[in-house]
């Protein structure tokens, strides 16, 4: 579709009687046209000998990143195509790619990769197993970039060739986590936080009642990362034939190197310019010397190609794929959001469809409301009383999330996933000291005692927050009950391993949080498998994609500009970081206040 939208335009867009029609007939004619064209067209094609190009900045994303907002006629008008993709794209792409014998080789594209790319690790490596079954179909990957950061690293690592820039550089200098604290400028401001909370690790809070790190946070985020990194590493020397010891003394002692250091170390092939690697293409796919490049086509065209083994798959059984993605809020939720009863709303028409044989439950979320992650909860268990209902963990699926996946048969997490974080807390915040430092003043007249316990205007009574600490201390049992009943595990050795602690799919496997180690695809074979259907079956997603119309007319009225994929300048990205952490605030719609959620933010650099 989206070769449609440059065929399309480019000659009617580009021409007199395109702008004539335009104007003519509005917006609604330019709809009727694109539709219209639409309707006729064939596809991409593929030429014989041809490399497919994977654009290392994609950002991979569970859900369709086009069928929310303006990018599919931003798409078409601009002729570039979107900097989002769903990992399903991704990896049905190279899987289509690797039994088409017109495709010859994989090309990582880190030519455009100004902004980089925020995809987490756990998906990355997803990816990067499907890059691994290409390879060993005999077919080449080769690998350019200009800066190399460690998620491009941890991709780029599985190319037969990776070639670096002879003016770029490879950061390899482990990962951290820098959280902001706000509590000296709320304290400065005249803003109170009170907070209610049950497990030592539940370090959620911290950021708004202390200016550094808790022993216990420090403790786990250490050990969290050094697992991480581990996996990293491993992953990593396995590839480049370089023991894990010889890549951490390299981040110990330098960090960031070079392209001619990079190639010394081994941690890269070529020191090369981007078009001595497109000479190489073309040699590589019989381009003649005079064309202008190799011959190509990018992932996101190729997901529109035929592929004719997917069509003998049609069947009357469907697995529906579920994506869980997002911060968890109570009520519809909105973009980048996972709403309780939008959601739970979604499972119930996969329940109650016949040809639904078992359902995949992705689940890419930080957590959130423990009101929707329990509205949520109520239907998975419902699902799962009529059809197997099988979790496939993402990049994150912690507190809310794994609260959630609690209601399946079976849990599958990769070794990179952050999962756990088993504890509740509340955040109460009042302005006391801000309005009267400006000269407001409240007053209140109540028929009980507590009947202005929501109030903002001042800190919470000991009493009010006992009894908000009693509900807390609920829903935290409730929470050790409803994990000890999903894993079989004693409540004691729940209540151990719980505390608000966030573990890594790895330590998760072995603590009996998760069942098995393994992605979307370990998923989807293991949810065919319980439900007896052999290859008798096809792959459902939801929510499903809208209609084309739809989506323009959306894009039409929404006068938002398309986002800049500029990597903003330190201090820029510093602001970044407070704006993200806001929008988190916002988003806290639990009716009770109360919520199951990873630490404010979490960030891996």
């Amino acid at each position: 579709m989206r070769q449609f939208f440059k065929q399309t335009l480019a000659s009617t867009v580009g021409s007199l009687a395109g702008l004539i029609l335009f104007f003519t007939l509005g917006t609604s004619g330019l709809i009727f046209l694109l539709v219209t064209a639409a309707l006729r067209d064939e596809g991409p094609q593929v030429k014989d000998k041809s490399v497919l190009v994977y654009d290392l900045s994609l950002k991979i994303t569970d859900s369709d990143p086009t069928s929310s907002t303006r990018e599919a006629l931003g798409e078409a008008l601009s002729g570039d195509e979107t900097n989002s993709v769903t990992l399903r794209t991704v990896l049905d792409s190279l899987e289509k790619a690797r039994r088409d014998k017109r495709i010859v080789a994989l090309y990582l594209d880190g030519s455009r990769n100004s902004a980089g790319s925020d995809t987490g690790f756990a998906t990355l490596k997803e990816v990067r197993e499907a890059m691994e079954r290409f390879r060993a179909a005999g077919k080449k990957i080769i690998a350019y970039d200009v800066e190399l950061r460690k998620p491009q690293y941890y991709l780029s690592s599985v190319a037969d060739t990776l070639v670096l820039n002879p003016m770029g550089s490879l950061q390899l200098n482990g990962f951290s986590s820098q959280p902001v604290f706000y509590t000296g400028a709320l304290e400065k401001y005249g803003v109170g936080v009170q907070v209610i909370r049950v497990g030592k690790y539940k370090s959620a809070v911290e950021p708004f009642i202390l200016k550094k790190l808790s022993l216990e946070n420090r403790q786990q985020t250490q050990a969290l990362l050094g697992t991480l990194w581990s996996e990293f590493l491993g992953t990593v020397g396995k590839s480049r034939k370089i023991t894990p010891n010889q890549l951490q003394a390299i981040a110990d002692s330098q960090g960031e190197l070079t392209a001619s250091e990079a190639k010394t170390r081994r941690l890269v092939d070529k020191v090369a310019y981007l078009d001595e690697v497109v000479t190489d293409l073309k040699k590589l796919t019989g381009s003649r010397e005079k064309d202008k490049s190799f011959r190509q086509i990018r992932l996101t065209t190729y997901a529109n190609v035929e592929d004719k083994d997917l069509k003998k798959r049609s069947s009357e059984n469907k697995i529906g794929v579920a994506y869980a993605e997002g911060e968890i809020v109570d009520g519809q939720g909105g973009a980048g959001q996972l709403g309780g009863s939008s959601f739970a709303r979604q499972l119930r028409q996969l329940r109650l469809d016949d040809d639904v044989k078992a359902v995949v439950l992705r689940v890419n979320s930080p957590g959130g409301s423990v009101t929707a992650s329990e509205e949520i909860l109520r239907e998975v268990r419902l699902t799962r009383q009529k059809k197997p209902v099988i979790v496939s963990m993402g990049d994150y699926a912690a507190s809310g999330g794994y609260w959630i996946a609690t209601g399946s048969s079976h849990i599958f997490a990769e070794p990179n996933t952050i999962t756990g974080s088993i504890g509740v807390f509340g955040l109460q915040f009042n302005v006391q000291k801000l309005g009267n430092a400006n000269g407001l003043n409240w007053d209140v007249v109540k028929t009980a005692r507590y009947a202005d316990s929501t109030t903002v205007s001042r800190p919470k009574t000991p009493q009010e927050l006992a009894i908000t600490q009693k509900s807390v201390n609920q829903i935290y049992n409730q929470f050790l009950d409803k994990v000890a009943q999903a894993r079989k595990l004693p409540k004691p050795k729940v209540a151990q391993i719980a505390q608000g602690r966030v573990w890594a799919g790895k330590d998760a496997k072995r603590l009996g949080l998760v069942d098995e180690i393994g992605g979307i695809e370990d998923a989807i074979k293991y949810a065919a498998k319980q439900a007896n259907l052999g290859s008798n079956w096809e792959l459902e997603e939801y929510p499903k994609t809208r209609s084309l119309e739809k989506r323009i007319l959306e894009t039409l009225t929404n006068d938002q500009a398309l986002e800049n994929t500029k990597r903003p300048d330190p201090l820029t990205a510093e602001f970044l970081k407070i704006k993200a952490d806001l929008v988190v605030l916002q988003s806290m719609n639990d009716p009770r206040g109360i919520y199951a959620r990873l630490p404010f933010n979490w960030r891996l650099d």
